[in-house]
């Protein structure tokens, strides 16, 4: 160990991470102590990494956090999760801040700092690549002058910022590419009815727990949107076309535009959604691309609207991976066996029930006839702890199928996954 460059143990104690157990592995030697100080890159502060940061003080906290960094010179990334901690002062969080801005590439941030001050300005202008902030305010933003040339990633959680101030704070990041929003408190103006955003670089947005009256993103280069838990009246997605994966759980929105060039969509996973299936498969039936489809828990608007496999084989030629979960409604079957049409493609199928009918089981069977080079079949189901003697009979009347179409298809792996 003695003859490691003191630059490779700088680099092995990086890869610990827990502030805790780096501050005692630096204490192995002189050379150790040297690498600490000069070559140290990577320090978290996590709660859950000690049970002693439960038990000290705010101000406590802040002492053992400030003494640790300011041992170090070279820190490119600190994170700072205490989740039981109601607030820090101001003065050492811009003491960390001023302290590592030079060298700082990565900051990851979630407790609440008082009084409010503007945490964006003393992070801007610099070299920071990847910024996580939770639990905090933003407000006043100057594009002019606090540019993040170098930001890639951007996380906000449970932060206070105006439409305006967002917007500015997007524009202020030239090369940003991941661009992620959970339960943000929104301000609002009386004269505004609409959100409006735009980036020439994002490439991933993730929306979680969002509620607005109308959203328009505009973003060229974007390839992954996933909206989680939100409602919106109305949202919209403008650019030119370069969508591949297109995630929805749990969201209600009355219009949904994702723009008519949809030929790159290579996913569409939709979850607990109610859609009216003629305009949404308008929206991706130009997709000849796409290899995996999930519509789970999907509600339609018009009981008459059937999806039928007919449709998703001649639409999606390439398909790999189809997910569908059972819904037989006042006896219309979506997702149902029309046509002769295989899906030659899918090797992945996954199905599921909610309540589980003597249907259900030739349903499979149907689905397997129609994907002859099928290698592993996941079954997802929900069984009620208790069960009259009727359900009991039915779900054995369903094992014993399934047991009859793994003797069928012994080249198809059949899983099961019961909640």
């Amino acid at each position: 160990m003695e003859h490691l460059p003191v630059e490779v143990i700088g680099n092995i104690l990086s890869h610990v991470g827990s502030a805790r157990d780096v501050v005692i592995a630096s204490a192995t030697c002189k050379k150790w102590r040297e690498a600490w100080r000069n070559h140290l890159h990577t320090l978290s502060f996590i709660s859950n990494d000690w049970p002693i940061y439960h038990e000290l003080t705010p101000c406590r906290l802040e002492i053992l956090i400030t003494q640790t960094i300011f041992q170090t010179r070279a820190l490119q990334c600190l994170t700072i999760f205490m989740d039981d901690v109601d607030e820090f002062s101001a003065a050492p969080v811009i003491a960390w801040l001023m302290y590592t801005r030079d060298s700082l590439r990565r900051l990851l941030y979630n407790v609440k700092t008082t009084p409010n001050f503007n945490i964006i300005e003393k992070c801007g202008r610099q070299k920071l690549e990847v910024l996580a902030l939770a639990h905090n305010s933003i407000t006043g933003i100057e594009p002019s002058y606090q540019k993040f040339p170098c930001l890639k990633s951007l996380s906000l959680s449970y932060v206070s910022i105006s439409a305006l101030d967002l917007s500015l704070l997007i524009t202020a990041c030239p090369k940003l590419e991941t661009l992620t929003i959970v339960s943000p408190e929104i301000a609002m103006s009386d004269s505004q009815a609409s959100m409006e955003l735009s980036s020439s670089s994002v490439k991933n947005f993730y929306v979680e727990s969002f509620g607005l009256d109308k959203l328009i993103f505009d973003a060229d280069k974007l390839e992954n949107l996933h909206l989680k838990d939100c409602t919106f009246e109305v949202f919209e997605l403008s650019g030119k076309g370069a969508l591949k994966s297109l995630k929805i759980d749990d969201v209600s929105v009355i219009h949904l535009d994702i723009g008519e060039n949809t030929e790159n969509l290579e996913i569409v996973d939709v979850c607990n959604f109610t859609i009216m299936w003629p305009k949404f498969y308008h929206m991706i039936s130009k997709a000849s691309n796409l290899c995996k489809l999930r519509l789970w828990g999907v509600v339609f608007d018009d009981d008459d609207e059937v999806v039928d496999l007919e449709t998703i084989s001649s639409c999606f030629p390439r398909l790999t991976h189809l997910s569908l979960s059972y819904d037989l409604k006042d006896g219309v079957l979506h997702y149902g066996l029309q046509g002769r049409s295989l899906l030659v493609n899918v090797v992945m199928l996954e199905v599921g029930w909610t309540v589980i009918n003597e249907l259900f089981q030739d349903w499979v069977a149907g689905l397997l006839e129609r994907c002859p080079n099928l290698k592993r079949l996941i079954i997802h189901g929900v069984v009620s702890e208790v069960k009259a003697h009727e359900e009991c009979q039915l779900f054995a009347k369903f094992t014993e199928s399934i047991i009859h179409l793994g003797r069928k298809y012994i080249n198809v792996k059949i899983e099961c996954d019961y909640e």
